[in-house]
C-alpha cells in the first residue's frame, strides 16, 4: 500500500470511528421551540399567561426525560403585536437559533405572518390564535397545525347559545382587524339564521378604546344583546364606559370570549352579570379530573390559576413533544404526519383531536356569567359556569369549504 493509498484509508477510518461520537452529541442537543408572542401592548396579560403555559409544558416534559432523550428549550420572542416584527422574529428564530418547530401568534393578524415564514421554511407550526384563514387553503399547509378556537367555532357556538338565551335584537361592536371582522361575520349570519336581528354594527381601532361618541346611538336603537368584540385590556375600556351609560341595566352584554386576567384587572364589579364564551375556566375543574391536576400543578408553579390562552401555549408545546416521541424523529414533516395518524389527545380539559384534513383542532368550550364581587370565590372565582359546548366539527366550516379536497 502506498502513502497516499494509506492515508485515504487512515482518514476514512477515522472519520467511521468519530461519526458515532458526533451523532452522540447531536442527540443531547436540545430540541428548540421557537415562540413568538405579544408580550407587550393590548394583549401583554395573555401573552405573559401563554408564556406561562409554554414553560410549564417545556418543564414537565423535560422532568420526565425530555423528548428522545433531549431537553425541549423553548425560546420566546416578542412580536410586539405586529405582523412585520412577527415575520422577523420568526426567522430569526428559524435562521438564527435554528428551532425545529415554532408555536405561538396570539394575535390572528400576526399568526398569519408568522406562518409564511414557517410555511417558507418547511418548519411544523402551531397557531395558538383563533383565525378562519389559519386551516384554510391558501393560507394553510401541510405543517400547520391550528390548537386554537376560530372565530367560526366561537360564533356559531356563543351566538346560538345567546340568541337562544339572552335575546333576537342585536348590536355588535368589534375591533377592526382580523378576529373582530371574522366573529362580526360569524355572529351576523348566525343571529339571522336563528330569527334573530341584527340591528347595527360599530367598527373601533384595536387598542384605542374610545366608544362614547357611539354608544348613544347604540342606546337609541334599543338591542336586547350588545355583542362586545373588544378583546385583551380593550374589553375593560369598553365595559367602564357601556356602565357609564347605563347600558348593563339596559341590555344583556355578551362577549365571544372573558379573560380571566382582564376581569382581575378591571374588578368582578366590573364584568358581573356580563356573559362570555371560553375554551377553558379553571373551575371547571371541579368536574374534570385532568383540568384538576393542571389547574394544581400550574397555581403551585406561578401563584395564579391559568387562563383559556395560557394553556393553548402548554396543550401546543405538549403536542409538539408528542410528535417527536411518535416520529421518533425532529423531521417537520414526520412530526406533521405523526400527529395526522395518532389525532386525539388529552393534556388538561379531555378530549381533543386534529381534524386530518386541515390540522385544526377540536375542543370542549363554556359559557361562563361574571359574578359581583360579593359572590367571587377566593381570588380567582370571577365567573360562574353556564353551559358547557361539547367539541364538535359540526360548528367549524367544512374541509371542503375550506379548500381542502
Amino acid at each position: 500500500m502506498d502513502r497516499r493509498a494509506f492515508l485515504g484509508t487512515a482518514t476514512a477510518g477515522a472519520a467511521a470511528l468519530a461519526l458515532p461520537a458526533v451523532l452522540r452529541a447531536q442527540s443531547k442537543d436540545p430540541v428548540k421551540i421557537g415562540f413568538p408572542l405579544p408580550l407587550t401592548g393590548p394583549f401583554a396579560a395573555l401573552a405573559n399567561d401563554m408564556q406561562r403555559g409554554a414553560t410549564l409544558a417545556m418543564e414537565q416534559v423535560n422532568a420526565k426525560g425530555g423528548v428522545l432523550g433531549r431537553k425541549l428549550d423553548v425560546l420566546f420572542r416578542d412580536d410586539q403585536l405586529k405582523p412585520a416584527v412577527g415575520a422577523q422574529r420568526t426567522k430569526e428564530l428559524i435562521e438564527n437559533e435554528k428551532v425545529q418547530f415554532v408555536v405561538g401568534g396570539l394575535a390572528a393578524h400576526v399568526q398569519m405572518a408568522i406562518n409564511e415564514q414557517t410555511k417558507a421554511a418547511q418548519v411544523l407550526y402551531i397557531s395558538v390564535s383563533q383565525s378562519d384563514e389559519i386551516s384554510a387553503k391558501p393560507d394553510t399547509s401541510p405543517l400547520t397545525f391550528h390548537e386554537a378556537l376560530n372565530p367560526t367555532i366561537t360564533g356559531r357556538a356563543v351566538g346560538t347559545w345567546g340568541v337562544q338565551n339572552l335575546g333576537k335584537k342585536w348590536w355588535i361592536v368589534y375591533a377592526d382587524y382580523a378576529w373582530g371582522k371574522q366573529i362580526n361575520a360569524v355572529f351576523t349570519d348566525i343571529v339571522k339564521k336563528h330569527a334573530g336581528t341584527i340591528l347595527g354594527a360599530t367598527p373601533y381601532p384595536l387598542g384605542n378604546p374610545e366608544f362614547s361618541a357611539h354608544l348613544p346611538r347604540i342606546q337609541a336603537a334599543k338591542p336586547e344583546v350588545l355583542l362586545a368584540v373588544t378583546p385583551g385590556a380593550d374589553g375593560v375600556a369598553f365595559t367602564k364606559q357601556a356602565i357609564s351609560f347605563g347600558m348593563k341595566k339596559e341590555m344583556k352584554i355578551l362577549a365571544p370570549l372573558h379573560f380571566l386576567f382582564y376581569a382581575k384587572e378591571g374588578g368582578a364589579d366590573l364584568f358581573s352579570d356580563i356573559y362570555g364564551g371560553t375554551s377553558f375556566y379553571w373551575e371547571v375543574q371541579d368536574t374534570v379530573p385532568q383540568a384538576k391536576r393542571l389547574v394544581e400543578a400550574w397555581t403551585k408553579r406561578f401563584g395564579v390559576p391559568p387562563d383559556a390562552y395560557g394553556l393553548y401555549g402548554y396543550s401546543g408545546i405538549m403536542e409538539v413533544a408528542r410528535g417527536v416521541e411518535l416520529a421518533r424523529s425532529t423531521d417537520s414533516t414526520a412530526v406533521a404526519s405523526a400527529l395526522r395518524a395518532n389525532p386525539v389527545y388529552d393534556h388538561y380539559k379531555g378530549k381533543q383531536w386534529w381534524r386530518p384534513c386541515d390540522n385544526k383542532s377540536f375542543q370542549d368550550m363554556w359559557i361562563v356569567k361574571g359574578v359581583p364581587q360579593s359572590k367571587v370565590r377566593g381570588e380567582w372565582g370571577y365567573y360562574d359556569v353556564v353551559s358547557r359546548i361539547p367539541a364538535n366539527e359540526e360548528l367549524d366550516r367544512t374541509c371542503a369549504e375550506k379548500g381542502h379536497a
